[in-house]
């Protein structure tokens, strides 16, 4: 594959160096426009020893007028040529300016000229991250359907310690692997995903939930989407863009989650349900928002829908995955799931506390099956998680299906 890699200025643009070579060495051709903040921290000279390539520095050159001529139209050169755009490292600006399609620099014209598959691995102060510009420009750009290698957290070059430091390149790797080979082993699967929390009313203005960002869930269709499958996402109140290619159902309270579920999964060969239900809620919601007063103050609360155990009754030959996020003895519980809920797998993450799970990027996973088998997932992203959580479902399916 011919890749065209834009590198921006942060102070990860040096680790886009060992990324290039990672890169040729699966075959690929490299590419490589650095813009000029990127030229403060490394140097042309590196990228064109290691790709054997002139690097692309400037929209304009300072050369006579044939050379200037030449360089105001090889941006045009470039996206015809290169079959992938892929930004390490994306900074903040870069993703403004891509966002709001301001074209000011070579890289920049560039992303508005070019017409194939672009991945952009942000890396930023974890402040610059978080601001709401920065989403705002990232949701704009997911929209797209620009494949967004999120950054990992830990201490930065700031000296703060958060979200913001560049993906490990495995990651970024995964996602160009992902373009370049694209798997197609879940080609004629139907896949119904849960995702996120759901919310019980407690009144008008307040509800009981949980601390599910929905990530997982998302990256699960995300990936199912992309290895062949027809998806069908069923997500709860999340701060996601609903992705591209697939039907997305949004609802809000466990009871609409039981009903969206119950009507489609007749449509479905795989059910995974990553969602995390609320497990209660009140019965009679006060039509007028409760008043904070002096004295205490109790509200009834019943069971909410048990969609897993409903689904597990009546799956037939589906399979069905559960998700069980606990705090301790996680594949004892992971089994008892399985049993309780019949369910043929159940994926296990610990919560609380551990740096991965609810709200982060990343997760850390036990998948246990009917079989017996016990497989460990360690830390990762959610989206290369959500890879080897679909490699064991079909892996299972297979199993299944010869037995």
């Amino acid at each position: 594959m011919n890749i065209a890699l834009g590198v921006s200025g942060g102070i990860a643009a040096y680790k886009a160096a060992e990324l290039t070579r990672r890169l040729m060495d699966r075959g690929h051709a490299v590419e490589v426009v650095l813009t000029s903040g990127a030229q403060e921290f490394i140097q042309p000279l590196t990228f064109a020893a290691l790709t054997g390539r002139k690097v692309i520095t400037g929209l304009f050159t300072d050369g006579g007028s044939e050379e200037v001529l030449s360089s105001a139209i090889e941006h045009i050169r470039v996206a015809q040529d290169n079959d992938l755009l892929l930004v390490v490292p994306a900074t903040a600006d870069v993703l403004a300016r891509f966002a709001h399609g301001i074209a000011n620099d070579f890289l920049s014209t560039l992303y508005l000229a070019f017409k194939g598959p672009v991945i952009l691995a942000p890396a930023m102060n974890t402040n610059m991250w978080e601001h709401p510009a920065t989403r705002q420009n990232l949701a704009t750009l997911a929209d797209r359907g620009h494949v967004i290698v999120e950054p990992g957290s830990g201490y930065l070059a700031c000296g703060m310690v958060g979200a913001g430091r560049l993906a490990d390149p495995d990651c970024v790797l995964a996602a160009v692997d992902a373009i370049a080979n694209p798997r197609r082993d879940f080609a004629g699967e139907v896949v119904l995903i849960t995702a996120g929390p759901t919310q019980e009313p407690l009144d008008p203005v307040r509800y009981i939930s949980n601390r599910s960002s929905g990530k997982m869930g998302y990256a699960l269709a995300e990936k199912a989407r992309d290895r062949g499958a027809k998806v069908i996402l069923v997500s709860g109140p999340v701060e996601l863009p609903a992705p591209q290619g697939m039907d997305v159902v949004h609802v809000r309270t466990a009871r609409e989650m039981r009903d969206a579920v119950m009507a489609r999964m007749q449509e479905s060969s795989i059910i995974i349900k990553a969602a995390a239900v609320a497990d209660f809620h009140v019965d009679q919601v006060p039509d007028q928002k409760i008043k904070k007063t002096a004295a205490r103050f109790s509200m009834e609360l019943s069971p909410t829908p048990d969609i897993l155990a409903e689904i597990g009754a009546v799956k037939g030959d589906r399979l069905l995955v559960g998700f069980a996020a606990e705090t301790q003895n996680l594949v004892k519980e992971a089994r008892r799931k399985m049993e309780t809920k019949n369910c043929d797998m159940v994926v296990g993450n610990l919560v609380g506390g551990s740096g991965v799970g609810f709200e982060s990027n990343d997760n850390e996973v036990v998948v246990v099956n009917r079989r017996g088998d016990v497989v460990e997932v360690p830390k990762a992203s959610k989206k290369i998680i959500a890879d080897r959580i679909l490699d064991e479902t079909l892996r299972l399916r297979l199993r299944l299906r010869e037995a």
